[in-house]
């Protein structure tokens, strides 16, 4: 089963190969054990990471906590 990994200030974390479906059909093919596939829409390489989120903050937390202080799916099995 693929796994996905969702990082708190970065990318998705797919491993891999994977192939990406792109809005206008485009299939990209990543043969990378591990694929970052950005979430900020700041990479030059869109939709593979560049890193480009490290050099600008985001506004607001990736994960929102609901008021228990939890972020989605924390302490469910």
């Amino acid at each position: 089963m693929p796994r996905v990994r969702l990082t708190e200030r970065g990318p998705l974390l797919i491993d891999g190969p994977v192939e990406l479906l792109l809005p206008d059909g485009t299939v990209l093919r990543c043969d990378r054990p591990v694929v970052a596939v950005c979430t900020c829409r700041r990479s030059r390489r869109y939709p593979l990471c560049d890193t480009s989120h490290r050099r600008r903050g985001r506004g607001a937390p990736p994960f929102p906590s609901d008021r228990s202080g939890q972020t989605p799916g924390e302490g469910r099995t």
